[in-house]
């Protein structure tokens, strides 16, 4: 809770709190205003200020199970230069008590910056504040996000995205480098800088950084941050990757250079690459899902089921048929009978 400050603040950020929160990007976000808004540690709100809210005003509890005691209930949009919307979990049910969304709506048409952390890009996509704005996610919410809100195209090969009054971040560790960022902007290069001294940070990582790899690369350490964004780039354009020269675009790199970063880190090429990635996707769904085969064929980006099947039988050496029908003898509760 903030202590009243004698001075206007340069820096007045709102935080409101949905049920289940992540507590570490919350915390991390909270942590650089506090040491940026005043001298050393004495966390006076200074040069910044910070409320927390919550949407009736009363404790929330975040995903570890910490119960946060807020300031107030919904205070009026036009006193914040930002709204900090923290989310979490999004598989227990709706997360956003009754009134969030028309105030999101509200502090928007007022011209307030909304941030979304973490899942709470769910929200701000659900309050219809997204439209036509990309948005960013995590790379293990990915999917979640492109199956509730098809219509959606987010990117989860960087830490936070700006698209004009709205931004949106991966959440976890990437909350305190969007933060350090809003600093640098308000109160200088100094404050940033200093902030994230003390929490024993070299410095903050760009919007653009790439999150950490997900998928496998062979126990091979990716360490190029552009071969790691195009990995993250062909992981989720599955069924319709992009061609090597279009690839090489979109990170600022030839053809040729891209095709020796894949030759040099993962002995293999973006083609080849892709066509792993797909097949990979393609046997976890035939052996996880009752998903048909012609389904998983397009969502994997092969022509048809047959093309899909030959492909698969070369990998792994078994058609999917046989494979799936392997899955539901070791695990019957893993792959529900369905007709293919």
């Amino acid at each position: 809770m903030s202590p009243p400050a004698a001075t206007e603040a340069r820096l007045k950020v709102g935080f409101l709190l949905l049920r289940d929160f992540t507590l570490l990007p919350f915390a991390g976000f909270v942590d650089v205003l506090r040491l940026a808004a005043d001298e050393g540690d004495r966390s006076r709100p200074i040069a910044a200020r910070w409320t927390i809210m919550t949407a009736d005003g009363r404790p929330v509890r975040a995903s570890c199970g910490t119960r946060v005691t807020p300031d107030d209930g919904l205070r009026a949009p036009r006193g914040f230069d930002y709204i900090v919307v923290v989310g979490g979990l999004i598989h227990q049910g709706p997360v956003q008590a009754p009134g969030v969304l028309s105030y999101l709506r509200e502090a928007a048409a007022a011209g307030v910056p909304l941030v979304g952390l973490c899942t709470a890009v769910f929200t701000l996509i659900d309050a219809g504040l997204m439209r036509e704005r990309q948005c960013c996610v995590s790379w293990y919410h990915y999917w979640d996000l492109v199956k509730a809100f098809p219509e959606v195209t987010p990117v989860a090969d960087r830490l936070f995205v700006v698209d004009g009054p709205r931004i949106t971040c991966a959440g976890g560790t990437g909350a305190v480098d969007l933060a350090a960022w809003l600093v640098d902007r308000h109160l200088g290069t100094a404050a940033a800088r200093k902030a994230l001294h003390i929490l024993v940070s070299d410095g903050a990582r760009p919007p653009d950084t790439p999150q950490p790899m997900d998928i496998a690369t062979g126990g091979v350490p990716v360490r190029d941050p552009r071969l790691r964004r195009a990995l993250r780039i062909l992981e989720h354009t599955l069924a319709t990757p992009p061609r090597a020269g279009d690839l090489a675009r979109r990170i600022g790199l030839s053809r040729r250079q891209l095709e020796r970063l894949f030759r040099d880190e993962l002995n293999t090429t973006p083609s080849a690459y892709a066509r792993g990635l797909r097949l990979q996707h393609g046997h976890w769904l035939v052996t996880r899902s009752q998903r048909s085969f012609t389904e998983i064929a397009q969502e994997c980006g092969f022509a048809d089921a047959s093309h899909f099947s030959r492909h698969l039988k070369a990998a792994y050496g078994a058609t999917p048929q046989v494979l799936r029908a392997a899955a539901r003898r070791e695990s019957p509760l893993a792959v529900p009978p369905a007709a293919d």
